[in-house]
């Protein structure tokens, strides 16, 4: 992945302290086009409250997010989703009465037209097309017409991650997307995610399975106490001594 490609998303000296402890400090890196790029760290060196104060979900104490080069900082999570940031949490976000396809309507919803389109216009009306576009992409068809609670965890997590390319985002944050599913079921998310990535869509993904986030990501961006250790290739943080010491516990 060359660093010449187009940035979609620059972060810049982003800090954010919660009283005296600082969880993110000076934090700076760029996500390039059609690029899967990796975060990894151990549980309180700050990647969910990175990703939190990209996503709206906290706003930094200083610094700046930029997508396509506009100034997004501090934005509100459904207008940052309508700008093309998408996001799954640690968390699953599936409805669990809802079938496979309501949920997919449900999440396309929230994201076109307007409060006067939403009540007043039939709520099926030009998502279908992408429903089933996004259910063929997930090959989650046989499960269409499933009630979500009644799927494997797994499951479960494909959906959740097809919930968030329904807005047809620039970019997707997907929040330890490996985290619980099962082998055989591990195999189909990264599957399904490199498919997509080949197919162009970008990603910033926290993990921490470390197999998973090497075979998937083109570049890593190690997080240590809050800050950036190093950015580089699954080879480079895997041969970097701080890395081995830190984090592979090699």
């Amino acid at each position: 992945m060359s660093n010449t490609r187009k940035v979609v998303l620059e972060v810049r000296d982003i800090n954010k302290a919660f009283g005296a402890v600082q969880a993110n400090k000076e934090i700076s890196f760029e996500v390039f086009d059609g690029e899967i790029l990796g975060v990894i760290g151990p549980n309180g060196c700050g990647k969910t409250t990175l990703f939190n104060c990209i996503l709206g979900q906290l706003k930094p104490d200083t610094g700046s997010v930029k997508l396509h080069n506009k100034d997004i900082t501090g934005w509100l999570p459904a207008n940052l989703a309508k700008a093309g940031l998408g996001r799954t949490f640690q968390l699953l976000q599936v409805f669990d009465s809802m079938t496979v396809t309501e949920n997919l309507l449900t999440a396309g919803q929230a994201h076109i037209g307007t409060i006067f389109t939403r009540l007043f216009k039939p709520p099926h009306l030009g998502l279908m097309s992408k429903v089933n576009q996004v259910i063929a992409a997930f090959r989650l068809g046989h499960l269409a017409n499933e009630e979500a609670g009644s799927l494997s965890y797994g499951q479960q997590k494909l959906l959740d991650i097809a919930m968030g390319l329904m807005s047809d985002p620039e970019i997707v944050f997907l929040d330890e997307p490996a985290g619980g599913v099962n082998l055989s079921m591990l195999a189909d998310v990264k599957e399904r995610i490199v498919e997509l990535n080949q197919a162009g869509t970008t990603f910033a993904i926290i993990e921490h399975n470390m197999e998973f986030i090497f075979e998937v990501a083109h570049r890593i961006l190690v997080m240590a106490e809050g800050q950036v250790l190093m950015v580089g290739t699954a080879e480079e943080v895997r041969n970097n001594p701080k890395v081995i010491e830190a984090y592979l516990g090699q």
